[in-house]
């Protein structure tokens, strides 16, 4: 049966449900949701590009502020746990950064959590050696390291809602075709607004990601010393919520096409909304993670020595492959296309004041 089929058969029997609802199966329904099959999802064969799909400098940068927060913490054993590796390139990519300094390589664990059966089929196809795979967080146990996810929480479930006379939420039925109805919002959507300080305006659309924080507090029981890294598209709340995005921030993508409208081709296209920065950062602080550093994608590469970097691996290279135009359109996109869009947040644990590396060029904070 397909999974509009299986949407709909759940309509017809409960009722309307929640938006949020929705894209949880349309995205993570067993074997037919969009992260759940086995459908190519990033790459030329896929819907989409990432950092990691582009060249294999974006994870030697990573790994060298790894490399600074290993020494922040001590020195000694770290781990690394990567939330949803897609593919397993940045991990492959960090790691054979990371060969290159062996008093730390050797202290080193590193964790995917990974729900997702055919991504683990296909991370295990590459990656062995120091990987292991976990269902959650907890099963990991208390430690020191980074927690690192890449583009992971713009494809959480979110609540959409609407600010009428109050705030309403979305709800999908079927008749003829999916619609939407509004119906009043839960007091956790209204609590999340009201401790951002976000007053929205009348018939103001956007999207709720309480996933988000319950994803933070885990973190935040798990890690005794280190920091979160956090890779994504979005923005802080005074930028998030202008006026220009009134109808709010979700996209699908479906072979490299962009649309907005995600009633069409269930469980087989990406459905995304930007995360909201400044709710990671209000809900970290509650569980002890502190704010260290905000800015985009390009700026952090920069400052941790990306073109040195290259120009390095141009002087060591066989017949300049570095200097294909294959590799510098790449390398322009890690740092002006998606470099622009992408942000990089990162969060602390523990008594640990110096500024990192990377964001010796920062613009922009949030905290």
């Amino acid at each position: 049966m397909q999974l509009s089929e299986i949407i709909k058969e759940k309509i017809s029997r409960n009722g309307p449900i929640a938006f949020r609802d929705f894209m949880e199966m349309a995205l993570y329904y067993p074997q037919l949701g969009y992260y759940t099959s086995e459908r190519n999802k990033i790459g030329a064969k896929g819907d989409y590009y990432t950092s990691t799909n582009l060249t294999a400098v974006f994870g030697a940068m990573i790994g060298r502020q790894l490399e600074e927060m290993w020494d922040l913490t001590g020195r000694e054993a770290f781990t690394i746990v990567e939330y949803g590796a897609g593919t397993g390139a940045l991990c492959h990519d960090l790691l054979n950064y990371l060969k290159n300094n062996p008093p730390f390589y050797d202290r080193l664990q590193y964790c995917i959590i990974e729900k997702s059966s055919s991504m683990r089929k296909r991370e295990r196809a590459h990656l062995s050696g120091k990987v292991d795979w976990y269902d959650s967080i907890a099963d990991i146990g208390k430690f020191t390291g980074c927690v690192l996810s890449n583009e992971l929480l713009d494809n959480f479930s979110v609540h959409e809602v609407v600010m009428d006379d109050e705030l309403m939420e979305v709800f999908v039925g079927y008749q003829d075709g999916f619609f939407e109805l509004l119906r009043p919002a839960s007091e956790a959507l209204k609590d999340y607004l009201k401790q951002l300080q976000i007053i929205l305006p009348k018939g103001f659309r956007t999207e709720i990601n309480l996933q988000a924080i319950d994803w933070i507090r885990e973190i935040a029981q798990s890690l005794e010393k280190g920091f979160v890294l956090t890779i994504d598209y979005g923005y802080p709340s005074a930028e998030l919520y202008r006026e220009y995005r009134c109808r709010g921030t979700l996209m699908c993508y479906h072979g490299h096409q962009v649309n907005d409208d995600p009633y069409h081709h269930i469980g087989e296209q990406d459905i995304t909304a930007h995360v909201n920065f400044s709710a990671l950062n209000h809900w970290g602080l509650k569980n002890g993670l502190e704010c260290c550093g905000f800015t985009e994608q390009g700026y952090f590469l920069r400052s941790l020595g990306l073109m040195d970097y290259l120009r390095m691996l141009e002087q060591n290279a066989v017949n300049n492959s570095f200097a294909s135009p294959e590799k510098a359109i790449a390398i322009h996109s890690l740092l002006n296309d998606i470099g622009a869009k992408l942000k990089i947040f990162v969060q602390r644990k523990g008594d640990i004041q110096k500024e990192l590396a990377g964001f010796t060029l920062a613009r922009g904070m949030i905290c």
